[in-house]
């Protein structure tokens, strides 16, 4: 009782008008509910995913777009009942979770806004536009869905940018702060979440019919293109994630194998052993039950649920004898969110404790041009605008 006066003078709890504030953004890729919507949402990941990869020209999209959907229209459709994704709904209960944790210490100094890549009317730029008219000048900017995040963490990234470049005043930018988490792929505590369920499930149903040497396990990763354009992909912590995961499983359970998730695009070499073969491999080995685990997404959406259904409907024709089990993502789990809550608080004190940034965007463009003038003063001779033609060259080839 005694400490409830306290707690509401307490200054970390309230915000004055004129005090810090922090948006947390968390980003996903959000995921159209309807079919109809699918072209268009396949036209907008096209652009933003397979350009950074895919030697294929921009005009290609929209008609590309048109024929993925149809190919997925027989998908949904036939073999999966309409499926309307439950994606959005369990982002936004990750939202609701991760501010619930986050104010209990910072009080309404903190808000959790969700951002999607592909899904109106949470584009990055609507949500920035709301973010900046509630008054928040300090950003931490937190890609969730999915873990190896480097390479779809940037697409996250190339979107707030783009969105800032439009919201930004003339001569002060209302961003006083920003901070980015990349990436919880080598976080203890996530590590030891993804080996508990593992273990829970083969407890809670597979130990009582299979020994431990026959029991399969596939740890589930995103997809990566080996050659990104020069990009870097997320294979490395991909890889680290499920390392970790393994080494805390593998004494228990021999037979263990990454599985990636990857869009079989053509002309693109992916990460291998894709999640079907890592499967197939196991069954192989002896594997009498096949557990398949998602470790490199924290969020269910059609990939974690439709592809790794289809894999399993394929290898349950051929191997009718072998036990599957598909695991859920963490998604909602209380233990998550309060982790995810937890990676942030470093963060958020640190913006809210230190001076503010004050940049001014209408400097950009004097600072490139002068500093054009200082690169090139010493070289002019050997330069002659010789070596500024070379992308285009590259790009007709193709």
């Amino acid at each position: 009782m005694v400490t409830t006066p306290e707690k509401i003078q307490n200054p970390t709890n309230s915000a004055s008008p004129n005090q810090d504030r922090v948006a947390v953004l968390l980003m996903g890729y959000g995921e159209v509910e309807s079919y109809e919507d699918f072209a268009n949402y396949n036209e907008q990941a096209l652009n933003l995913l397979t350009a950074k990869f895919a030697p294929v020209p921009t005009w290609i999209y929209p008609p590309l777009a048109k024929l993925l959907a149809i190919f997925d229209l027989h998908e949904w459709s036939h073999q999966h009942g309409n499926f309307i994704s439950p994606h959005n709904a369990i982002f936004e209960s990750q939202r609701a979770g991760i501010e619930k944790n986050l104010q209990v210490k910072w009080g309404d100094r903190v808000k959790v806004f969700k951002a999607f890549n592909f899904c109106a009317p949470y584009l990055p730029e609507q949500v920035l536009t709301e973010i900046k008219s509630e008054g928040f000048d300090k950003l931490l900017i937190y890609p969730l869905l999915v873990v190896d995040s480097i390479f779809t963490s940037g697409i996250a990234v190339e979107q707030v940018n783009k969105a800032l470049v439009k919201l930004a005043d003339q001569t002060e930018h209302w961003i006083k702060g920003q901070r980015y988490i990349p990436s919880f792929y080598n976080e203890p505590d996530y590590i030891n979440l993804m080996a508990k369920m593992v273990e829970e499930q083969i407890a809670k149903d597979l130990a009582v019919a299979h020994l431990p040497s026959q029991i399969g396990i596939v740890l589930t990763n995103h997809g990566c293109p080996h050659k990104a354009k020069g990009f870097t992909s997320g294979i490395d912590e991909s890889q680290a994630l499920y390392e970790s995961v393994r080494k805390r499983l593998i004494n228990s359970f021999p037979l263990i194998s990454v599985g990636w998730l990857n869009h079989d695009t053509p002309l693109i070499e992916w990460t291998q052993p894709d999640t079907k073969t890592a499967a197939k491999n196991l069954i192989e080995l002896g594997a009498t039950a096949i557990v398949f685990m998602p470790i490199g997404f924290a969020t269910e959406n059609h990939e974690t649920l439709l592809d790794v259904e289809h894999i399993i409907e394929g290898l349950r024709r051929k191997h009718p004898e072998v036990t599957y089990r598909q695991m859920p993502c963490v998604n909602d789990c209380p233990e998550f969110l309060q982790m995810a809550a937890e990676w942030a608080n470093l963060y958020i004190k640190e913006l809210l404790s230190e001076n503010a940034l004050a940049v001014n965007p209408s400097l950009a463009v004097a600072q490139a041009k002068s500093a054009h003038s200082h690169t090139h003063h010493g070289e002019h001779r050997h330069s002659h605008g010789h070596h500024h033609h070379h992308d285009h060259h590259d790009d007709h080839h193709h």
